[in-house]
């Protein structure tokens, strides 16, 4: 069997699978989109995860692709990243991680988690407690 065709198959029934247990209902809409959005860890925008979807050779409407990822964000699937009032990510690594933001390139980049919060416990209002801290830290090229 061609190699490429059983990672393909692979990679399909971990996807079905990562949607079934999150109780997203199969539509051949949301799994083209699944498909591509979770092929790696990656941040991206509706835009350019409608892009992709469109050049794969299968036709999805734009609202279908902000529809499904609002579904995914709600679900646990993927965490939204808000940039700035027109800039949004969406990480398909949902682990807990920080961000840079480099502003002249626009992209997006990962940073590990290693900074403890526990400066904020003693800030919380009565009642509550932590769930998680979202992190973006801007950055900019170096002047040459």
């Amino acid at each position: 069997m061609d190699t490429n065709i059983s990672r393909s198959r692979q990679q399909r029934q971990r996807i079905d699978k990562l949607l079934n247990t999150y109780g997203v209902n199969l539509t051949r809409q949301r799994h083209v989109i699944a498909d591509t959005l979770f092929a790696r860890d990656q941040h991206v925008t509706a835009d350019k995860l409608f892009e992709a979807v469109n050049n794969s050779g299968t036709k999805v409407s734009k609202a279908t692709v902000y529809n499904t990822l609002g579904l995914f964000v709600r679900k646990g699937l993927v965490r939204e990243i808000f940039i700035d009032a027109t800039r949004t990510f969406y990480d398909s690594n949902t682990s807990r991680h920080h961000h840079f933001y480099n502003v002249d390139t626009g992209d997006l980049i990962d940073m590990k988690e290693r900074l403890a919060p526990h400066f904020i416990d003693q800030d919380l209002p009565d009642g509550t407690a932590m769930d998680m801290v979202d992190l973006v830290i801007r950055v900019k090229n170096k002047a040459p």
